[in-house]
């Protein structure tokens, strides 16, 4: 056993408390439904989204990685596939929300339907049966896909040989290129289904790519965290250098601009077109308090990170780089209830008790999974020749 063999062992103990912090976060949440059936599927609908986000980032990141290489991505690689094996568990999360299509969306109501021209022609897209089966579709790609690339990754691990490491690389970078293509598609087409049609009436050409992109923001900033709290355990303390924090901080500020460039140029399409179809969306979000949310995401969601990963000194500094990730997270799911919420609640800013409980609930249950997953393995893709070039850098 070499001194990169190792498994993560000591982290069990955290997963029961996660698990049990979620049981009974969700717990109060089904009680919470009892009593606000409507409310509940709102909340849960905003935090299914955002833990939904942390895997089909890592998704977009690994293909990324196994197209372009960089030693970067040798180190969050096990977190990476960790999180995509969760796909299943959040197959499962998604049921629930299929007892609330008609407290979520008004296309979803007969009654509605039948005094709007505009849904009922929408309605050949926007129907039940077949709003679930374009679900089990992108469900069905994001298994699939993230299936091939761990179980090709967990071969490398059981044989060793040049011949299989460069058969195994070939084959996840072969993957890797239509997989971004069905990923871009299936993000785009999910967005738009559980998130833009709660608003039928408005539509979004950039609506995807915001998703994509957060998405992608997101993920890395969860495996700044993990990577950040493994760092000082064996076997990753050996490779977590100060130059991986700075390259895994780089790539964060790259999302980081491209989140805030897609959002501003979604907001200048529609302020320069000025039509009453599509202003509305904006007026909902910027009035009642909404407009205080917004201040917020610019200065902390973009301001604060950028200013703040601009300097070398701070990305190289794992702890400076493990605070912006927190700071991106939890703006994140702020972003996700300005996104979602005003056009629920369109008066005013309105947040209620669910809205804080269902994410603990949802994601208590996702991080026992994970960790999991991370555990169950070497950290480390031992025989993966491209693996050296960590070893040689630090």
């Amino acid at each position: 056993m070499n001194h990169f063999d190792a498994a993560l062992t000591d982290v069990g103990p955290l997963r029961q408390r996660v698990l049990a912090i979620g049981a009974v976060a969700l717990a109060l949440c089904l009680i919470g439904a009892f009593f606000d059936r409507a409310e509940f599927f709102r909340s849960y609908l905003m935090a299914y989204m955002f833990w939904l986000g942390v895997p089909l980032g890592c998704l977009a990141v690994i293909m990324i990685h196994h197209l372009v290489g960089g030693t970067w991505g040798f180190v969050i690689q096990r977190p990476l596939e960790s999180a995509l094996r969760t796909f299943p568990v959040m197959a499962v999360l998604f049921v629930p929300l299929c007892f609330g299509l008609s407290d979520l969306y008004i296309w979803a109501r007969p009654e509605a339907v039948a005094g709007a021209p505009l849904l009922q022609q929408k309605s050949a897209y926007l129907n039940l049966p077949f709003f679930i089966a374009r679900a089990v579709l992108y469900f069905a790609v994001w298994i699939t896909v993230s299936q091939r690339l761990t179980s090709w990754s967990a071969e490398q691990d059981q044989k060793s040989g040049s011949a299989l490491d460069r058969s195994a690389v070939e084959r996840m970078q072969t993957l890797s290129g239509p997989g971004l293509v069905l990923y871009g598609l299936t993000v785009t087409f999910s967005s738009i289904d559980w998130v833009m049609s709660i608003e039928p009436k408005w539509y979004s050409s950039i609506y995807g790519m915001i998703f994509m992109v957060s998405d992608g923001l997101i993920a890395l900033a969860f495996v700044i965290g993990v990577v950040y709290f493994l760092a000082r355990r064996e076997p990753l303390a050996r490779v977590s250098q100060p130059w991986v924090f700075q390259d895994l901080g780089n790539l964060l500020l790259a999302f980081v601009m491209l989140w805030a460039y897609t959002s501003f140029s979604q907001f200048l399409i529609i302020w320069i077109e000025n039509l009453t179809h599509e202003i509305p969306w904006y007026l909902h979000r910027t009035h009642g308090g909404w407009d205080v949310m917004a201040m917020f995401l610019i200065l902390l969601h973009f301001a604060l990170p950028f200013v703040v990963l601009l300097s070398r000194g701070a990305k190289r500094q794992p702890r400076s780089l493990a605070r912006v990730a927190a700071v991106v997270l939890c703006l994140h799911l702020i972003d996700l209830f300005w996104l979602i919420m005003p056009a629920l609640h369109p008066a005013k800013l309105f947040i209620h008790w669910l809205d804080l409980v269902t994410p603990i609930g949802v994601g208590g249950l996702w991080l026992a999974v994970f960790i999991h997953h991370l555990t169950s393995r070497s950290f480390i893709p031992l025989e993966d020749r491209r693996l050296q070039g960590v070893a040689e850098h630090g």
